[in-house]
Parts: structure tokens; C-alpha cells; sequence
């Protein structure tokens, strides 16, 4: 589903983000993406949606080489790929169901299908009847969980998300990754990237551990293959 190649990310700035980084993600699998800040876990997560093209190297997306990705592409592209984030990113002034219908609107997908989709993407992170509610209405952990339903709302194949539970305690940390899991089991392929290693070790998935832009352990020349272990 998800294969890195090589791959080498640097910024117009000078600085190298990644650095010959080789792993794979297999279709339906969940991993965690860990290091501490500033190893370049938000750089791949980028690279996977394609909001940054790689330097060198490849990135395959179910099938897809990003690096080569035509711009009229590129759109369609991104909506195979939800995004989760740890500030939400809710448009404050607009309901709960403008902000999960977003994906949709912008696809322009029809007002009954809109309404459908967001109604059960809603009901998945147990959020139906929160309409009409506005993101301050809520507390942060539903305001975390609107986020999830918009970015699952358009059913992608691969579900991304960036320090999802960094504002919330340790309970509500525990809930939206089991969210995270429950879509793991339907076959979305998860990757998230955290700092909450106890969160790794309650749900013993595959880690992916970044060091300075490599992958831990990792040799220079290493083969495409699976790198990373729990």
C-alpha cells in the first residue's frame, strides 16, 4: 500500500528532513511513526499525502509514485488520503456537519450523498445528533473526533494523522485510537505519528522509529524491506 524507496526529503532551506529512508506499510495494516520531535515524522506523513514531493527516492501510495504525480492529479490523489491533526484544523464559524462535508463539497458530491456520508461518518465516532452543534460547542476530545469523521468521510483507503491525540488525557487518548483501530479492521491502512509511547505499547502494532531523519537501525544501502519492529 505504502512504500518508501530511498527516499530523501530536503527542504528549499538546506535542511535534510529525511535521509535515505526504506520501509513498507502494508494494505489494512495500522503502524505507529515515533521519534523524538523534529526526526522528520511529519515530513513522511507530508511526503504520503502529497503535500511534499520527495528530493530523492520514491514514495509509492496504493500504487501511486507521488514524485511523478501530474498536478491535475493531484487533488484526486488527496482524496485517497485522510488526515488527521493534532489542532483539528475545524472551521470554528461552521457547524459540525459543514466541517466533516468539506472532502465532499470540494469533490462535489451530491447534496444526498453529502448528507448520507457525513451522517454515518458521524455515527462511527459517536457523534450523530452533533449536526448543528459549532467545534467550541464541543470539548476537545469531540472536537478531535470531528475531525476524524471528516477525514474519513470521503472512505479513504489510507488514514494519516499527526499527533491525533497529543492534546487530550490519557483516556481520551485511549479512545481515539481504538476510533483508529476500528477503521484498521475494515481495512483502512493507519499510520500515525506520535510521542505517546505508552499509546504504542496498548495497542502492540508495528513502530516505524525515526532518528534524525533516518530510520533507526536502518544501514545506509539497506534493500526495500520491512526496517522496523515493536
Amino acid at each position: 500500500m505504502i512504500t518508501f524507496d530511498h527516499l530523501s526529503k530536503r527542504y528549499p532551506n538546506g535542511r535534510e528532513a529525511l535521509t535515505n529512508v526504506t520501509f513498507n506499510v502494508d494494505r489494512g495494516e495500522m503502524v505507529f511513526l515515533t521519534g523524538r520531535s523534529g526526526a522528520g515524522k511529519s515530513t513522511v506523513l507530508k511526503l504520503i499525502a502529497l503535500l511534499e514531493r520527495p528530493t530523492r527516492g520514491t514514495v509509492l501510495v496504493n500504487g501511486k509514485n507521488t514524485g511523478t504525480l501530474k498536478a491535475r492529479h493531484i487533488a484526486a490523489f488527496r482524496r485517497q488520503v485522510g488526515m488527521v491533526f493534532q489542532d483539528h484544523k475545524l472551521l470554528l464559524d461552521r457547524p459540525v456537519f459543514d466541517n466533516v462535508a468539506l472532502p465532499l463539497v470540494v469533490a462535489a458530491t451530491p447534496l444526498k450523498e453529502i448528507d448520507r456520508r457525513v451522517r454515518a461518518a458521524l455515527d462511527q465516532v459517536g457523534l450523530l445528533g452533533q449536526e448543528r452543534s459549532l467545534p467550541l460547542e464541543l470539548s476537545v476530545g469531540e472536537q478531535q473526533r470531528v475531525g476524524i469523521a471528516r477525514a474519513v468521510v470521503s472512505k479513504p483507503p489510507v488514514l494519516i494523522a499527526d499527533e491525533p491525540t497529543g492534546n487530550l488525557d490519557p483516556d481520551l487518548s485511549l479512545e481515539v485510537m481504538r476510533l483508529f483501530r476500528r477503521f484498521q479492521d475494515v481495512g483502512v491502512t493507519v499510520i500515525v505519528a506520535t510521542h505517546d509511547l505508552h499509546i504504542v505499547r496498548e495497542f502492540g502494532q508495528r513502530e516505524i522509529v525515526l532518528d534524525n531523519g533516518r530510520v533507526h537501525g536502518q544501514a545506509v544501502d539497506s534493500l526495500p524491506s520491512l526496517v522496523a519492529t515493536r
